[in-house]
């Protein structure tokens, strides 16, 4: 066992699996933290028995504010490192060891469960997100991200405190993950096992996808807004910059967000101007230029965005008509593709 690291588990209604999930993290762990993030079933009393400290939240908050709650109990208890997983059973205790192995190797690297080798087993619909999801972030956080919505990760305490975390629900993953690799930190990934279970997630499609969505559309927009102007800085990340001051005003950030988004094709179009005009001159959008691909491949992917909402209209009708036709999944390997490599679907080098 690993005397620095702990397990944290934020929890909803997850009564029927928390108690596995705790027993079998405990056998790598020597403590687990559990989060009842104001659950309306037995999912806290269920954690007590099965050995985890658990912290009781009144109402539900959303799997961010939980995760926060976790950091600062782990981080008052000693801890130098968590790792975070879900309630519902989709994530196998017997991976632990995984992770505490290459934090040995890497010990300030956030490190984040991959389900990319098991791709076929995870439904389609949900891997074609993923992987527009995957493409975005990674342009964020300048590096080549496999899974961002692997919820199964090792987070160093360390690190963490360095990001001001403002968003809430599942957002929050997300953000950890951007302005760790905006501010020059490596994220680190692992093979892990894809489980779907009939347990269900919390995570509903359409709506916390957008969010995450939104999210990340305004933090490139304000990031390509700095590497525009100034040369040589692909790192744009600093706690308490200008995109932390916007998020503490609730209403300013939500009408900032919706604006990047209603604006996002009028926005890429100038800053492909600016890094076609002025970068030979000042040699902007550093962290762009060392992909090597060039912005338009970029642009050329956010302007599809609005086609995909087609492509996925059709695609359902076609489904519901009992064809399948693949067209989302064509779209999405041709237009969001692993920039960081040329072959769709293979992993970056992993450090």
């Amino acid at each position: 066992m690993a005397a620095d690291i702990c397990i944290i588990i934020p929890a909803y209604n997850a009564g029927r699996t928390i108690g596995a999930v705790v027993s079998g993290a405990l056998t790598h762990c020597p403590d687990v933290f559990v989060a009842d993030d104001g659950s309306m079933d037995n999912t806290g009393d269920s954690a007590a028995d099965a050995g985890a400290k658990v912290i009781r939240i009144p109402f539900n908050r959303g799997k961010g504010n939980a995760l926060k709650v976790l950091f600062d109990a782990a981080r008052e208890k000693g801890y130098e490192a968590v790792i975070s997983m879900d309630a519902d059973g989709q994530h196998d205790p017997d991976a632990i060891p995984l992770f505490i192995e290459k934090h040995k190797k890497s010990p300030h690297n956030i490190i984040v469960g991959s389900r990319m080798a098991e791709r076929d087993r995870i439904p389609r619909a949900r891997l074609n997100s993923m992987q527009i999801a995957n493409f975005y972030a990674s342009l964020a956080s300048n590096q080549f991200l496999e899974d961002t919505q692997c919820g199964y990760r090792l987070y160093p305490l360390g690190l963490i405190s360095q990001l001001l975390l403002t968003t809430g629900g599942y957002v929050t993953e997300t953000e950890i993950l951007i302005k760790a690799g905006d501010s020059g930190n490596h994220i680190s990934f692992i093979d892990i096992e894809a489980i779907y279970n009939h347990n269900g997630s919390h995570f509903r499609a359409i709506r916390d996808f957008s969010a995450i969505t939104a999210y990340v559309i305004s933090y490139l927009t304000i990031k390509w807004i700095i590497e525009g102007a100034c040369p040589d800085r692909p790192y744009t990340y600093s706690r308490g910059g200008v995109r932390d001051r916007l998020a503490r005003n609730r209403v300013v950030n939500g009408l900032f967000q919706t604006a990047t988004v209603f604006t996002a094709l009028p926005i890429t179009l100038f800053f492909w101007m600016e890094y076609v005009l002025f970068g030979p001159f000042i040699n902007n959008f550093a962290s762009v230029r060392r992909l090597g691909c060039g912005y338009l491949k970029i642009a050329a992917a956010t302007y599809m965005l609005p086609v995909m909402l087609a492509v996925l209209f059709i695609e359902k009708l076609l489904d519901i008509a009992g064809v399948q036709k693949g067209l989302t999944d064509a779209v999405v390997k041709k237009f969001y593709r692993n920039v960081w490599n040329p072959e769709q679907g293979t992993a970056a080098v992993r450090p």
